[in-house]
């Protein structure tokens, strides 16, 4: 197993936008453009983090959209010398409490079929498969495997042991 990289979780700001363009190349296929990327930072639905390194440098990041009380995660990506050091898993750690933090219903994302070490990451988070968009991705062409992660049988759960305890 890979030694557990320490980074720092923060908002992604204008300064982190050409290193997460970057990253954006370098991880995906059909990358998002910097622009696209400054025009989340202005959506008041959208909220992206990076995870810093002790250098100051973007080791990973992740965003996220909430429409009412749905959570939707719309990229994670890992600098490849960055990856199965916990990257990934800090940053969704944020998403995911900050989820049940605000009664979000489900968190949900979509992912590459292939990407094993990503649906084991996401399964590990409590996100089970949902669905399959056929020929989702492009380059090369493959299913998106959605995974979600519903939080409502959670917050009922925790009402009713509540109540069971008389509290």
């Amino acid at each position: 197993m890979e030694q557990r990289r320490h980074v720092t979780i923060v908002p992604m700001s204008a300064e982190h936008l050409n290193d997460v363009a970057e990253l954006e190349q370098i991880c995906f296929s059909s990358p998002w453009s910097r622009q696209m990327l400054a025009e989340e930072l202005e959506n008041d639905c959208s909220s992206f983090l990076v995870a810093l390194d002790d250098d100051g440098s973007v080791a990973g990041y992740a965003g996220l959209q909430v429409v009412l009380d749905e959570g939707y995660i719309m990229n994670v990506a890992v600098r490849p010398e960055c990856r199965r050091g916990g990257v990934a898993e800090k940053l969704l750690r944020v998403f995911t409490d900050f989820a049940q933090a605000h009664r979000l219903a489900f968190l949900t994302l979509e992912v590459r079929a292939s990407n094993h070490a990503a649906v084991l990451l996401y399964s590990k988070l409590g996100f089970r498969g949902a669905g399959r968009r056929r020929n989702y991705y492009e380059h090369p062409r493959e299913d998106a495997i959605i995974m979600t992660r519903m939080f409502q049988n959670e917050l009922d759960s925790a009402d009713a042991g509540t109540a069971a305890n008389g509290v």
